[in-house]
């Protein structure tokens, strides 16, 4: 029996909601990379931190990865947090984020996606962060 989203909320008090990427496809593809254990690092712009339309990632708070339907699919914990430019972005965190072979690929990947989702700037600050599985909810599905 799956769990719903309320069900997982209440195992985990204090655990914020979100879903990788922009789109269903990219959502997804990104969770696979997780189950898969090959992503295990994600960032985002501080801006949307900032002015508050996220929780910034807290270590040790576990939260809740949904996929595109609202649905729960993980339970994530995070490891490590810190703030870095775009422009001094490193090829290992580049490369736990599980998307690219490189650091030139994650450059073009990321550029594409702030671009898209408010505006790209090489100067720009990302909150990165670290993270392990905890749960994958859908497992024996």
């Amino acid at each position: 029996m799956t769990e719903t989203l309320e069900q997982v909320t209440a195992r985990y008090p204090g655990a914020e909601r979100f879903r990788f990427g922009d789109g269903e496809a990219l959502c997804q593809e990104l969770v696979a990379l997780v189950r898969a254990g090959k992503k295990t690092a994600t960032c985002a712009s501080a801006a949307i931190f900032d002015e508050g339309l996220e929780a910034v990632p807290v270590v040790g708070r576990r939260d809740i990865v949904l996929n595109w339907d609202g649905t729960p699919a993980l339970v994530i914990e995070t490891l490590r947090v810190e703030r870095k430019r775009f422009c001094d972005m490193d090829e290992d965190f580049a490369l736990a984020e599980g998307e690219n072979d490189d650091l030139a690929g994650w450059q073009r990947d990321h550029q594409a996606y702030f671009e898209r989702n408010g505006g790209f700037d090489p100067q720009m600050v990302l909150i990165c962060e670290r993270f392990r599985v905890v749960e994958d909810l859908e497992a024996g599905r």
